[in-house]
């Protein structure tokens, strides 16, 4: 266990502690949200492809959730032929269903580490213990962002911004869901498909029930956080825009 809690400092936690501190000392005013915002985005630029591939991933799996569903039916009392017929659809349709998991999977442990830099925080132990040597240590460090918004504080315990910004979390995190499952089904539509009715059910309880319980979660952690995910969720909407802007001429290809 002490193996990978060494392993997970090293890879992330360390890299991220020290790229936080080093923007917020040369950035001009050292606004601890702007650092955080511009960290994101080279955190999402890093992992640009994989997100990539997750957005055509889940924008072609949602596509073919009728036609899962019509094998469902017609293979209903055989569970061996259902499965290799679904096998046989998503390799004709080119679509791995778990190339959408990836990201997902090198987010959270992003996450895990940026919410160890504020649960730890920035006392001088943590400063003197995990800078590297050529990042210099700052005597303070002023966690507002923009003069108005206390970053190391949560929507449980600080003023209406942050709670306000927990909410835009929400916000974000539907209009992110919703921009995959509307051109799903406009897509749907055009092929004349039916919309599988069970499928199409748990989208729609994912679309509201997601964004509600990001907003649970994240109620209690620092805003720092939230503004975290707004950021990256503002990307991810930019990146869908233009991905699906692209797809209306070229068909989705998933290798």
């Amino acid at each position: 266990m002490d193996f990978i809690i060494n392993i997970f400092n090293i890879v992330l936690y360390r890299p991220i502690f020290n790229a936080l501190i080093l923007l917020y000392q040369y950035l001009p005013g050292n606004d601890f949200g702007i650092a955080i915002i511009i960290l994101t985005l080279v955190i999402r630029f890093i992992l640009y492809p994989t997100f990539i591939q997750s957005i055509k991933s889940q924008k072609a799996m949602s596509e073919i959730q009728s036609k899962i569903q019509e094998l469902q039916k017609k293979y209903k009392g055989d569970r061996e032929k259902q499965a290799m017929a679904t096998i046989e659809l998503y390799k004709k349709s080119k679509v791995n269903p778990f190339s959408g998991c990836l990201p997902l999977l090198i987010q959270f442990p992003v996450l895990i580490a940026m919410f160890r830099v504020f649960q730890r925080g920035f006392q001088q132990e943590q400063l003197i213990a995990y800078l590297y040597d050529f990042v210099s240590i700052p005597e303070t460090i002023n966690t507002y962002f923009l003069g108005i918004i206390n970053l190391s504080e949560s929507a449980s315990t600080g003023t209406w911004l942050n709670i306000f910004l927990v909410f835009l979390v929400g916000i974000f995190q539907f209009i992110q869901t919703k921009m995959v499952t509307s051109n799903s089904r406009k897509k749907g539509k055009q092929e004349g498909q039916k919309t599988a009715g069970f499928a199409n059910m748990m989208q729609k309880q994912m679309l509201y029930f997601f964004p509600v319980l990001m907003v649970f979660i994240f109620w209690g952690l620092a805003s720092a956080l939230s503004l975290y995910i707004i950021i990256g969720s503002l990307f991810t909407i930019a990146q869908q825009h233009f991905l699906f802007k692209k797809q209306t001429k070229e068909p989705i290809l998933i290798k």
